[in-house]
Order: C-alpha cells, then structure tokens, then sequence
C-alpha cells in the first residue's frame, strides 16, 4: 500500500501559464524550459500538456532531447549546456537538437562536423556577466565567424545570454549585461535569447527574439516576498498528506528529535506523513505553515524522514485522516521555500521517487 503524500500536477495551470508567458512576452516567442524533469513536474507530463501550444522546450541534457523525441514531439529543442563530448554532436544532430555552445572545445569538435546527418543548429552563448558558461564579449564576433565557416553548423545562429540577477528590478546588474550583450553581438545576424522568468516580467526592453521561462511556467517566482500568483500566475503543483495520528501531550514535553519544541501547555500534537525522504525541507523550522483542511497549522519540532509533527491548538476539529496540504494554491511553495532558507524551485525539484504522482486539468 502506497504512502499518503501525493503530488498533484495541475495540467491547467500550466496551460495557462504558457498562455499568459505568450501574451506578455508577445511578439517575442517562448522556449518552454523542461530541464529537471520539468523542474520536478514530470518531462513528458509537462511537454504533453504544452505540446500544442510550445514553441520550443529547452532542456539541460541531450538525454531531456532524447526523452522527448521518444514522446513524440516535433518542436524544436535546444540543450542549453550544449555537447559535453565530441560524440554528443552525432546523437544531436540524429535527434535534430539544437545546442548552445558556449566553450572552446566545442569550437573544436564542432570544427569536424559533417552535415550529412542534417546542419547542426547552434546558439553562441555570450557571458555578460553572469561569469558561468559563455563566450566573453570580445571574443563573440571572431566565434561567430568560425561557426559560420563551418559545414556542419546552421547558418542561422542564435545569440544567447543570462541575467545573473533579473529578480532584482531596480538593479544595476542587468542593464549591465544587457549593454555588454548588445555591444558584443551588434551586427551581427540571428535571434536574440536573454531573458529568463524574471526578466521577461521586469526587463520589458530584454525580451528580444525568445524568452526562456521555467519558474513562472510552473506558476513559481524567483522575486522575494512575491508569488507566481502575484503576476497572474498559477501553481502547477500541490503537495499533500494525510494526518495518521493525534497524541495528547502534556506540559513541558518536548517534541520530535533533540527535542527542539517544548509544549507551552497540555495539547494535541498531529503527525502528518511526510518528511525529507520525500522531499519535504528537513530545514523547514518550526511555525512553517502546513493546512489541514483549510486550516493553518504550524510546524514545531524538526522534520524527520518520513514524518513531520504539528501543533494542533489552533486546529481542535482535527480528524486522523484529514488531507494536510504542505503547499498549492491556498499555500504557497514560495512561503514554505522562504521559511526553509532556499527556493521554490529547490522544493519542486526535490520531490523523490516514493512521492505518488497524480494529474488533475485544473
């Protein structure tokens, strides 16, 4: 018998996700990025909901390619690390990928590539100042010559970059890179890809040819204090459990390993199944916010493998049994990332193999 703690993939919301990225990107079109299994939402669940509205998905692996050109799917793909081997451009090309490069070993292996399998098509990636993967902006037009130049390479190539801190709308940062970016590739032909989630909502003048949006796809921000709902998005996943215990405890107890929370009074402790081995933050600290039913209840003791212990004053109607929402649309991933210290994307990213997986087209 499975354990209670499912997550639940709203297929809807991440239509309307897309929709809403098109109409505020608009005209520049969106990459769909799907990498970490569509942040922790499921690749292939992902993409089928997307399929007929994606432009493009954008993934980290050639085996992400691989994954959706065995689903089925005909967009155009790019591998945002590009190949990590020389013999990563054949797979590419069989599987029509695209490929950001962004080093000069893959100058060089690139250098050696025959288009028989098809014209390999490649984004130069420019680092602006996120100082990570890509090409220095002196060094952007004597590259795009070379690729040019090479047989087995389109053409067409595409100009991309990342913004270090695009969340940060009043920041010097991003203008920054935005002038290096554009000084380093004027004149030069081909469309232009700058923008992730954040910059495509606060950087209007960086929205250029494409904008490659992962977090506000799933309905997640990136912008402290804010939500995905607060720029009119929608959360594609909840997470939920069941409480399988309610004990009475006395005054002055303590709670949970070493024994971090202290009753304050005689009281009900419940006890929800979920824990770290699913993906629940072990660094959650107590007065982390959980639902039961629509009820808030805090957190108190430390999070253990498998089960996490709640403070159920505020809660008396509280049954064994009763649904216990970790995040969603009535509780926010955002807020529980920020009470743990990390981000939304670490938590939907960590959900683990034991977690049940179901789909609603909400």
């Amino acid at each position: 018998m499975s354990r209670t703690t499912v997550a639940t993939i709203h297929l809807g919301a991440l239509r309307h996700n897309l929709a809403r990225l098109k109409a505020i990107a608009a005209p520049a079109k969106v990459m769909a990025v799907v990498k970490a299994d569509a942040y922790g939402h499921g690749l292939e669940r992902v993409a089928r909901a997307l399929a007929a509205d994606a432009d493009m998905f954008a993934v980290a692996a050639i085996g992400d390619g691989l994954r959706l050109r065995a689903a089925g799917h005909h967009q155009r793909i790019v591998v945002l690390s590009g190949p990590d081997n020389a013999s990563d451009i054949t797979e590419m090309q069989r599987l029509m990928l695209e490929a950001a490069i962004h080093h000069e070993s893959q100058l060089q292996w690139l250098a050696h590539t025959t288009p028989e399998r098809g014209k390999l098509r490649v984004w130069l990636k420019i680092d602006s100042g996120m100082h990570r993967l890509g090409f220095a902006p002196e060094r952007v037009a004597e590259v795009h010559a070379r690729l040019l130049a090479m047989p087995g390479v389109d053409p067409e190539i595409g100009l991309m970059t990342h913004f270090s801190e695009s969340e940060v709308t009043d920041g010097e940062q991003t203008p920054l890179q935005m002038a290096r970016f554009s000084e380093a590739t004027q004149g030069l032909p081909g469309p232009r890809s700058l923008s992730n989630s954040a910059a495509a909502i606060g950087w209007p003048d960086a929205r250029a040819d494409w904008v490659r949006t992962g977090g506000l796809l799933y309905g997640l921000s990136v912008v402290d204090g804010k939500t995905g709902a607060d720029f009119g998005f929608r959360p594609a996943m909840s997470l939920s459990t069941r409480l399988i215990a309610i004990n009475p405890i006395k005054r002055g107890e303590r709670i949970g390993y070493n024994g971090t929370w202290t009753c304050p009074e005689d009281m009900n402790v419940g006890v929800a199944a979920v824990g770290y081995g699913d993906g629940y933050p072990r660094s959650a600290p107590a007065g982390t916010p959980v639902l039961i039913g629509e009820q808030p209840v805090p957190l108190i003791g430390r999070v253990s493998m498998d089960l996490i212990t709640l403070d159920l004053r505020s809660a008396p109607q509280a049954r064994v049994g009763d649904r216990v929402t970790l995040w969603g649309p009535s509780l926010p991933v955002e807020r529980i990332a920020a009470q743990a210290g990390t981000i939304s994307y670490d938590l939907t990213c960590g959900m683990t193999r034991r977690v049940l997986v179901v789909e609603d087209d909400n």
